[in-house]
C-alpha cells in the first residue's frame, strides 16, 4: 500500500523502521524527505530532542554566466529581434501566398524585401550601438580608446584640484583656531 503525504504524517512511526516507502521511484526527490544537516521544527524526532534535517530548497539562485547588456544595446537588440521576427513572418506569408496563387503574393514579397532591408539595418544598429557604448565607457582596452583619453583627462583634473587645495590647507593649518591676529 502506498500512502500519500497526509497519511504518512498521521501514521505512527516505529523507532527502528526506516520510514514509509513511496511509489515515486528511485532518483525522484520527495518533498517529505529532509535534506541532511538541517533541523525541522515540530517533527516527531525534534520533540524527542534529536534535530531532524530541514527540507531542501526548491529554488537555488546561481550567478549569471555573463554580464547584462547595457541599456542602449539591449534596447537595440530587442528592436532588431522584433523586426527580424516580423520579416520572417512576412517571408513565410509571401511564400504561402505564392504557393496558393493568391493575389496577395506580390505585396507580401515586396514587404518581405523591405523588411529584410530594415532587419539588416536593425542588426547593424545593435553592432554599432555596442561598439559606441564600449568606446565611451572604456570596456575595450585599446590605445586609441576615447574612454582612456577621458579617464586620463579626469585624472589630470583631479590632480590639479588636489594641488590647488594644498596651499589652502597649509594656510588653514598655520592660522590656529580662527584668530585674526597674534596676541
Amino acid at each position: 500500500m502506498v500512502m500519500g503525504t497526509a497519511e504518512r504524517r498521521r501514521a505512527p512511526r516505529d523507532a527502528g523502521a526506516a520510514g514509509p516507502a513511496t511509489g515515486a521511484g528511485p532518483g525522484v526527490p520527495d518533498h517529505d524527505i529532509p535534506a541532511p544537516g538541517r533541523a525541522v521544527e515540530g517533527s516527531d524526532q525534534g520533540r524527542r530532542g534529536e534535530p531532524q534535517p530541514a527540507y531542501r530548497q526548491l529554488w537555488t539562485d546561481e550567478p549569471a554566466r555573463r554580464r547584462r547588456l547595457p541599456d542602449p544595446v539591449r534596447t537595440a537588440a530587442v528592436r532588431a529581434v522584433l523586426v527580424v521576427a516580423v520579416t520572417l513572418i512576412l517571408a513565410m506569408v509571401a511564400f504561402l501566398c505564392t504557393m496558393a496563387g493568391s493575389w496577395l503574393a506580390f505585396p507580401m514579397v515586396i514587404g518581405s524585401v523591405a523588411g529584410t532591408v530594415v532587419a539588416t539595418w536593425g542588426v547593424l544598429d545593435v553592432w554599432v550601438t555596442r561598439q559606441v557604448w564600449n568606446q565611451r565607457h572604456g570596456v575595450v582596452s585599446m590605445p586609441n580608446s576615447t574612454a582612456r583619453a577621458m579617464r586620463r583627462e579626469r585624472r589630470r583634473a583631479r590632480r590639479q584640484e588636489r594641488t590647488a587645495e594644498r596651499p589652502q590647507e597649509r594656510i588653514r593649518g598655520r592660522g590656529g583656531a580662527g584668530q585674526l591676529s597674534h596676541p
